[in-house]
């Protein structure tokens, strides 16, 4: 029998429909999947090419457990020049994506009875990692008249002597939402007041459409209290190649390393190499294509009355539905062969995620579909 652990969560919803969506596919049916959480830009050439170089030079053996000492150097370099942080390679490890950057931050700040904040609506995969290694769940919502934005003073009802985390996530999935400054400012001065820890989850950092964005980094004055966690499935369009990384004081990445080197000891050692090339790479075209397609997407949206917060960041748009949004989904799969991620995934039931991180002919006809399912089937 397995744990009882395992009882308490389930499968990614996400990932789950995007592989039902992709058998579907196969199967020569007409789908239009916009769950996708993942650009659909093929990997920038140079650091394809990067990986090749040192494929054949033989760099395939383990590393250091925190990562390669120039990858880790140049993401501290990045993050002093941009937030003006004292930021070494010291506060550095590398991680199999983000997802395991924040599986090891939950596993090296918690104890089991310890609490985390959770804002909703919230990325399906928090609360099992957090269940997973112990921790406790308390879930602070926002709102969609609030357009989706956290409340200081609500958080501060929801703090106890247990609560060892705050998890924030800026820009937000599945709704696009930046955090304002002030908040993240505030939440900040409190971590220190109360005595926890502010994870700040901002793999989506390289893809903002405004001026408001705020990294947690900005408004701390160092990383006692603050980890900070980023990637490059995002930016540079490398779900698959696995690479994360999570930044804190010398105390968190120490522990964080030693998890790592207990676990997968490393990540591929390839990609760390190619990961160098990737602070090469302009990636402008990719953000202004993925503008485009929100300013397309949300248009549409307007023009057939459905309801959402302008997605500030992120390549999502959580859309308020009639009725209930996973029967709405389920039919709309059924009768247009269209798939969206329903918002009860993240706890937020009447809202469906659309993911316009696919071509714009996929999006010109999946809004095509979805109007026509709203006026033949919804009344």
């Amino acid at each position: 029998m397995v744990s009882r652990r395992m009882s308490l969560v389930s499968a990614s919803k996400t990932m789950e429909l995007d592989a039902k969506a992709k058998e579907m596919i196969k199967r020569g049916e007409d789908v239009i999947n916009l769950t996708a959480g993942e650009p659909d830009f093929p990997t920038p050439r140079p650091i394809v090419e990067a990986a090749k170089r040192f494929l054949e030079n033989g760099h395939v053996k383990y590393t250091d457990p925190r990562g390669i000492q120039e990858l880790r150097e140049k993401i501290a370099q990045k993050l002093k020049e941009r937030y003006k942080k004292d930021v070494s390679a010291d506060h550095v490890v590398l991680t199999n994506g983000a997802k395991q950057a924040l599986y090891n931050a939950f596993l090296a700040l918690l104890d089991p009875g310890d609490e985390v904040v959770v804002f909703t609506p919230a990325w399906v995969s928090y609360i099992p990692q957090i269940v997973f290694v112990g921790g406790e769940v308390r879930i602070v919502e926002t709102h969609f008249e609030e357009g989706f934005q956290p409340s200081l003073s609500t958080l501060k009802k929801s703090i106890t002597e247990r609560t060892k985390v705050v998890l924030v996530n800026s820009p937000n999935n599945p709704t696009g939402v930046v955090y304002r400054r002030e908040f993240m400012r505030e939440l900040v001065d409190l971590a220190r007041e109360r005595n926890f820890y502010v994870v700040s989850d901002e793999v989506y950092e390289p893809l903002v459409y405004t001026e408001n964005f705020t990294s947690i980094l900005e408004v701390s004055e160092d990383l006692d209290k603050i980890v900070y966690i980023n990637g490059f499935s995002k930016s540079h369009s490398m779900t698959g190649w696995r690479v994360g990384y999570v930044v804190s004081s010398k105390e968190v990445i120490s522990a964080v390393a030693k998890i790592q080197s207990h676990t997968t000891s490393c990540i591929n050692t390839i990609t760390q190499y190619a990961c160098l090339e990737a602070f090469n790479v302009d990636t402008f075209e990719m953000l202004e294509e993925f503008r485009r397609r929100r300013d397309f997407v949300t248009e549409q949206l307007k023009r057939i009355g459905l309801a959402f917060v302008e997605p500030e960041g992120a390549f999502y748009v959580f859309v308020k539905v009639p009725g209930d949004d996973v029967v709405f989904c389920e039919n709309l799969l059924e009768k247009e062969k269209v798939v969206l991620v329903p918002g009860s995934a993240f706890l937020t039931p009447g809202f469906v995620r659309l993911s316009f991180a696919v071509s714009m002919e996929k999006l010109a006809e999946g809004m095509r579909r979805i109007e026509r399912f709203l006026e033949r089937f919804v009344g």
